[in-house]
């Protein structure tokens, strides 16, 4: 797969090492254009919103500073759903902040996405107490709101971060090693859906991101795929 200066330069912010040949050296700087997204909020995800915010369905709305609704773009192409918020997504009320924001917003730019033009949410909608893997009745609590809001963006594909988003989303125990490297549907949907390691991991883990950046590319295959067909 043949790479624009810009995908070297965020691949390079990712910590996937690239080499570019002499001639590559005089080239244009980066530039990546700004897109603005707005929108006017429905009356569906405005009502969604404010059930989320008010739910009380399992314990973890005890310890919760806030609830974490998920934030992009409504009519977004690519879903990220990662795990759950942590302290500072509790805080922030925005999932995938702090420097596995940072690192999860270079993935994406490297993928020639900015996150304003996707829409991440989480598994859970509230901070699991001291980052502990959520409960299965906590899952199930929060699934019809995930599910709402995959109805509602209608997604041509889901990158699931992480072990628990995938593991939760396709519903099964299978290793996340495991299931790299293959294209699954989210339940019922025919939404594709690609696997691929957490932004946190591969912070503790750094030799993973070549890894991680195979998966992106998949996933940008199986988007452009997915796109072809649905122009025929």
């Amino acid at each position: 797969m043949s790479l624009t200066q810009s995908q070297e330069y965020y691949l390079q912010t990712m910590g996937v090492d690239v080499y570019w040949s002499k001639d590559r050296l005089i080239a244009d700087p980066v530039s990546i254009p700004v897109v603005e997204t707005e929108f006017e909020e429905n009356e569906a995800w405005g009502d969604l919103r404010q059930r989320v915010a008010k739910c009380q369905q399992c314990e973890l709305h005890r310890g919760r500073k806030q609830t974490v609704f998920g934030v992009g773009d409504h009519n977004a192409d690519w879903l990220i759903i990662g795990e759950a918020p942590g302290a500072e997504e509790d805080k922030q009320g925005e999932p995938f902040v702090g420097r596995a924001g940072k690192l999860l917003n270079s993935m994406l730019l490297a993928c020639g996405l900015q996150r304003e033009q996707v829409f991440i949410a989480n598994i859970l909608k509230c901070r699991p107490p001291n980052n502990r893997d959520p409960h299965a009745q906590e899952v199930a609590a929060c699934s019809a709101y995930l599910r709402q809001q995959i109805d509602l963006i209608q997604p041509k594909i889901i990158l699931a971060v992480g072990r628990i988003a995938a593991q939760n989303l396709l519903q099964t125990e299978t290793p996340i090693g495991k299931m790299r490297g293959q294209q699954y549907e989210y339940a019922d949907t025919g939404i594709p859906v690609v696997v691929t390691y957490h932004p946190a991991y591969l912070l503790r883990s750094p030799r993973e991101k070549r890894k991680s950046w195979q998966d992106l590319q998949m996933a940008m295959r199986v988007y452009k795929k997915t796109i072809h067909q649905e122009t025929k």
